[in-house]
């Protein structure tokens, strides 16, 4: 029996496990927001420079549209979720034919990942560069580089919303 204030030193261990990997990832995420762009010299970047004292911030994106020049959908109604997922592609992986209801961004921290739309569009994302993702609109990825891409996504999104549907029935060539 515990008293009221302390733990078990089996809790205590579950706990630090749990605080170590949320450091990390936001760790990385931090990292990945604020140096992708220096490392591979994104063209889009800003630098911003007004902020506090030592502290430089690089806008990597900001636009209204997805990567094929589609405009993005309103904003959904009722309370957000918002869910941030890493991705790892082994060289040569290909991602069956999907489509997202939901908006998405993100950071490509490592390899070079190419996107390609049904209608045949394409979209190479370079190490370091920021990706809107289509929304609605059916699409694939492929890693055809020599190194696996490792992708952050940012979806804005719903509780019990799915964040990609796939779509089998689409044969990959």
């Amino acid at each position: 029996m515990m008293t009221r204030g302390f733990v078990s030193l089996r809790q205590f261990v579950k706990l630090i496990f749990y605080m170590k990997k949320f450091f990390i990832w936001v760790l990385a995420a931090t990292m990945t927001v604020s140096g992708a762009c220096v490392m591979a010299g994104c063209n889009d970047a800003k630098a911003d420079n007004d902020g506090p004292s030592g502290v430089e911030k690089v806008e990597l994106i900001r636009t209204d549209k997805s990567w094929d020049g589609v405009d993005l959908p309103d904003y959904l109604q009722g309370r957000p979720e918002l869910v941030a997922v890493k991705y790892v592609f082994p060289a040569g992986q290909k991602l069956g034919w999907h489509h997202h209801p939901v908006m998405n961004y993100g950071i490509l921290v490592q390899g070079e990942l190419t996107i390609i739309g049904q209608d045949g569009k394409e979209k190479v994302v370079h190490e370091g560069e920021a990706v809107v993702e289509m929304v609605n609109t059916i699409h694939h990825g492929e890693n055809r580089g020599s190194k696996p891409v490792i992708l952050y996504m940012f979806y804005l999104s719903q509780k019990g919303m799915e964040l990609a549907v796939q779509h089998p029935e689409i044969p990959m060539k």
